[in-house]
């Protein structure tokens, strides 16, 4: 008997030390899209695509490369020479400055690459506008820096009748500008797409590590590729192994465009995006993390292989993974918390925190009718979230489960009445709508399998009626479409001058 428990006592111990020793992927989980990471010191920062959504591109900070919190957003207001579309920013340090090229479309819709600067860590970046203006789209830059000089690299074209290409070009030593005329680097004819570019030299060779194939959406089969030149303009080798890294096919979906830091000790790791299968596929494309060697061939490859395997070994010895919190907002700090976003092509926002409560307003743009979303990302495919109305007015006020304004439900209070309403692709039907006997009702939603919601309401928030359930959000969602994920927030209607009060915002994660 004491033999076999000091058998299992021995086999348990074991397993937990090597849980330790592993993390599961997705290190950034939820919507993180073509991620960008530099290493200052002994501290990494990371920061990715923000689509429509603003504040524009959200930063992370790490200790481990495993556990990330976000600290704040590259921009909090949009850049003067910009119209929308916030793509692929890319982090570089140099000079003791910290630079984020960044792609955008300019005031004629034209996507471009900008540069900003800060000066430190506290991220305070000055804007410079376009960078590269080249063809009817430049995006993804990436630098390099090649003996004392900087180089960017970009994908062009794709938009017209030209082929896809991967451009270069000598920057000026202020990175602010081009020096010299764009050269030739890679193109892939064999592919629909190539872009999402990581460009660096070892050894005899210049590296570029890119993605091909179809990026966004259900759809997509997005590869990890490398080819090297001994010179920096090339000719470019294709690698005979790639790609260096795709999709299992059971857990993982596709995978693509990142960039890889460095440990003090120099050993490298790869930050990414990818698409999750089943129910996951919901939370968007999220932030992956795994390590790259150079093997005895001179050729950049993975250490665990080409499949994506979500359970990776610490890049630190005595790294714990924590888990995703949660998410309790009793609006009592004088500022809006960084997970808050809110999409910006559709209506202007004003929000404020004051005495415990959050007040909502904002003005639509364009044909927008459906309000003015405050939103977060979901992390999760099962979760709930809740509010409690503040006060009784004339606008519809309450919770929403957004994908755009053309498409989403609100679950909200106007007057004394309990509204719940779907829109899809633009018209409104109310499913469900009653007088209630309270001021201040409070609401809930639950979503299932990242999509499926079920609507409560209750008189004081712990005894809860449903509404409705098991309808189908699976259409709501732009991401069938492209590459946006459906949000949950709060949501206000109607006129501006009168706006929307919440007691609080809750977020659980199942």
């Amino acid at each position: 008997m004491k033999l076999k428990l000091c058998f299992f006592l021995i086999l348990f111990m074991s397993t937990y030390v090597n849980a330790q020793n592993t993390f599961r992927n997705p290190v950034i989980p939820g919507e993180f899209a073509d991620p960008t990471i530099i290493r200052i010191d002994n501290k990494w920062y990371a920061a990715g695509t923000s689509s429509e959504w603003a504040p524009y591109y959200p930063l992370y900070e790490s200790d481990d490369l495993v556990n990330w919190t976000q600290t704040g957003h590259i921009f909090d207001e949009q850049p003067e020479w910009t119209l929308s579309s916030f793509w692929a920013p890319e982090l570089f340090y140099h000079n003791d400055k910290i630079y984020v090229y960044y792609t955008a479309r300019n005031k004629a819709g034209v996507s471009y690459i900008g540069v900003a600067v800060a000066d430190d860590t506290n991220f305070n970046f000055t804007d410079y506008g376009p960078v590269v203006e080249w063809g009817t789209e430049a995006i993804d830059a990436f630098i390099l820096e090649d003996k004392g000089d900087l180089y960017i690299t970009w994908k062009a074209y794709g938009l017209d009748d030209r082929p896809i290409e991967l451009l270069g070009c000598k920057l000026s030593p202020d990175g602010l500008r081009l020096d010299g005329e764009p050269f030739f680097l890679l193109r892939d004819d064999e592919h629909i797409g190539m872009e999402g570019q990581h460009w660096f030299k070892e050894g005899d060779y210049y590296y570029m590590i890119y993605s091909v194939k179809s990026c966004c959406g259900p759809g997509s089969d997005y590869e990890v590729y490398v080819a090297r030149s001994e010179n920096l303009r090339g000719p470019y080798e294709k690698y005979a192994g790639n790609p260096i890294l795709k999709g299992d096919g059971k857990d993982v979906l596709s995978c693509g465009h990142g960039t890889f830091t460095t440990t003090p000790d120099g050993r490298k790791f790869y930050l990414y995006h990818a698409y999750l299968t089943g129910s996951k596929f919901y939370a968007g494309r999220q932030g992956m993390l795994q390590e790259l060697i150079i093997n005895e061939d001179k050729w950049p490859v993975f250490t665990t292989g080409n499949e994506v395997k979500l359970v990776q070994n610490v890049p630190f010895k005595g790294t714990i993974q924590k888990g995703i919190p949660s998410i309790t907002d009793d609006f009592n700090s004088p500022s809006i918390e960084n997970y808050w976003t809110w999409n910006y092509p559709y209506s202007t926002i004003d929000v404020k925190t004051e005495n415990g409560q959050l007040n909502l307003t904002g003005i639509p743009k364009g044909k927008n009718n459906t309000g003015t979303a405050f939103c977060v990302r979901p992390v999760t495919p099962d979760y709930s979230f809740e509010t409690q109305i503040g006060g009784e007015n004339s606008s519809l006020k309450g919770l929403t489960f957004y994908g755009d304004a053309d498409n989403l439900f609100i679950l909200g209070n106007q007057n004394d009445k309990l509204l719940l309403k779907e829109v899809k692709d633009g018209k409104e039907e109310i499913l469900f709508e009653t007088t209630v006997n309270t001021k201040t009702p409070a609401l809930k939603i639950e979503i299932r399998e990242g999509t499926y919601p079920s609507f409560y309401w209750s008189q004081d928030g712990k005894k809860w009626e449903l509404i409705s359930s098991d309808k189908n959000g699976r259409n709501l969602s732009p991401l069938v479409r492209w590459d946006r994920v459906a949000r949950p927030g709060l949501i206000h209607q109607d006129n501006p001058a009168i706006p929307a009060t919440f007691n609080y915002f809750k977020m659980n994660l199942e």
